[in-house]
């Protein structure tokens, strides 16, 4: 439509010749400066060269729509020689005060219709996403789309999105793969591959593309525009929130910002169990596995190399003077007394009365809220009326009848308002909690139902699972000489009425080499 407008504004013309025509696709004039748009420094070069008189376009605001940047381009055009014209608004000339002053209120009104353009399409397009329909583009992997008869306003039969139960069978196994057995991004593409797995273009999926897919929040059911998300579809969702939260965490924890705090393993490659969780009770640094191989001579001559697999602790062997600590542990030893520990707690979790506890659990925190959210609200109660007393004071200051200075009275006023405000959300905190009773007994449900279903995995599942497991039941695992080996628990056994020492006790769980056969007769 420009084009021919152009093309018959030029035919009108007896001296015009159309010489060089430019078009650009896909590029904001409201966005991308001119120094950066080809066509505008194409258009400039020849102007220098002298290669045309006249530049055309079919609006001025096809030049640009920066209010700050595209009146100066027009200008430099006239300066150059060069009329510019617009078929809609005639010539653009610097003759006088006023037409410089109308050039620039022309480009002023074009950048604001593009950002009154921009939010009607941003309000539009997060309109559509919250009715559950699909904004346009690519679906991602795991979805297809799909006509059903709806039609926009021009008539087109418009697509939705939905699951595709061949895609997301993959999706689901990638996540799995990750927390489950603690694959990497690498691995888990090599796993596909090995499987016959392919994207859609029938290639293989590539780390990257893995690495994208296990932080796309879309698949638990949401939809996105800008900064709109929807609450979950449930026919779109593929993977559960809590499962796409446990992936978000573990990506963390494996990331190098957060190497100092993490207690699960890098990588699940190799035969020992704790790799990633496990400190060196003396100096309190990170114990890292080492192999080597003891050899043997054989009767008939030959050599057998058997392979010893140790956890050394980094900092005896190359700073000595920093631990004074034992150098280094066999994993298949200290693996066994952690291996023991783990099922006897899955034993006495599956002994306990999982409803009593947790309507009991339940039944606590409701009282103690209750009795926080009573004195939350006597303390707001009291810093309200402190503040009241101290508005009633400033009447007096500007009466002259207080004997507190103006500098002191607002400083205790500001102070009584920040422990009121502190006060009144600690009470929507506690009126919160309360509300929430059903949601503890849900959390803590679904926190017996995830250890019940690991002890019910942790003796037929491989060592990569094993490792995941370990590292969800243990935030640490320290070990000193002879074998003393003291456990961070990550679940709070109180909490799960299993109680390990003296109830209402913290402690972490210590035992040594001398108590395993104790450990392991009294599950």
């Amino acid at each position: 439509m420009q084009k021919q407008a152009c093309q018959e504004f030029i035919d009108k013309r007896a001296d015009w010749e159309l010489c060089r025509e430019l078009s650009e696709f896909g590029v904001s004039g409201y966005k991308v400066s001119a120094k950066e748009r080809d066509a505008i420094q194409e258009i400039q070069q020849d102007a220098l060269a002298g290669k045309f008189d006249v530049l055309l376009v079919f609006m001025f605001d096809r030049l640009g729509r920066i209010d700050d940047e595209t009146p100066f381009i027009v200008e430099w055009f006239v300066k150059h020689g060069i009329e510019v014209w617009s078929v809609k608004e005639g010539e653009q000339r610097f003759e006088h005060h006023v037409d410089k002053l109308t050039n620039y209120i022309r480009f002023w009104q074009a950048a604001g219709e593009s950002e009154k353009t921009s939010i009607r399409t941003k309000e539009r397009l997060s309109q559509i996403v919250q009715e559950g329909r699909f904004r346009g583009g690519v679906a991602p992997f795991g979805y297809r789309l799909v006509k059903r008869g709806r039609v926009n306003k021009r008539g087109h039969e418009l697509y939705e999105i939905e699951i595709d139960e061949q895609e997301s069978a993959v999706v689901r196994l990638i996540f799995d793969l990750y927390l489950a057995k603690g694959y990497g991004s690498q691995r888990i593409s090599t796993y596909l591959t090995e499987h016959g797995m392919m994207n859609r273009k029938g290639e293989n999926f590539t780390n990257v593309t893995i690495n994208g897919m296990l932080k796309n929040n879309a698949y638990t059911g949401v939809l996105k525009s800008g900064e709109t998300v929807t609450d979950i579809f449930s026919d779109l969702q593929i993977i559960k929130p809590e499962i796409f939260e446990a992936a978000q965490k573990l990506k963390e924890q494996r990331s190098l910002a957060f190497q100092e705090q993490r207690h699960v393993p890098l990588n699940t490659k190799g035969s020992s169990a704790l790799s990633g969780n496990v400190f060196c009770g003396h100096c309190g640094g990170r114990l890292i596995v080492t192999t080597n191989g003891k050899k043997y001579v054989r009767r008939d001559g030959g050599v057998t190399v058997t392979p010893r697999t140790r956890y050394v602790c980094y900092n005896k062997t190359r700073h000595k003077h920093r631990c004074d600590g034992q150098t280094g542990y066999t994993v298949r030893k200290l693996d066994k007394v952690v291996d023991e520990v783990i099922r006897s707690l899955f034993a006495r979790l599956n002994d306990l009365p999982k409803e009593a506890i947790i309507e009991e659990r339940c039944a606590e925190s409701i009282a103690e809220n209750r009795m926080a959210l009573a004195k939350a609200k006597a303390d707001l109660q009291a810093h309200t009326a402190e503040t009241h007393e101290y508005e009633a004071e400033v009447i007096k200051v500007i009466r002259g009848e207080s004997k507190l200075n103006s500098d002191l009275l607002n400083k205790l006023y500001e102070e009584a308002k920040e422990k009121a405000a502190e006060s009144e959300r600690r009470v929507r905190e506690f009126e919160e909690s309360l509300r929430n009773g059903e949601q503890m007994k849900s959390a803590l449900s679904e926190q017996f139902a995830s250890i019940q279903g690991w002890s019910e995995l942790y003796d037929t599942c491989d060592i990569e699972t094993k490792k995941m497991i370990l590292s969800r039941m243990f935030s640490a695992v320290r070990v000193k000489r002879g074998y003393e080996v003291e456990i961070d628990l990550t679940v709070d056994c109180g909490q799960l009425g299993m109680y390990l020492g003296e109830p209402n006790t913290d402690e972490p769980i210590v035992c040594s080499e001398t108590t395993l056969q104790e450990i392991a007769e009294n599950r």
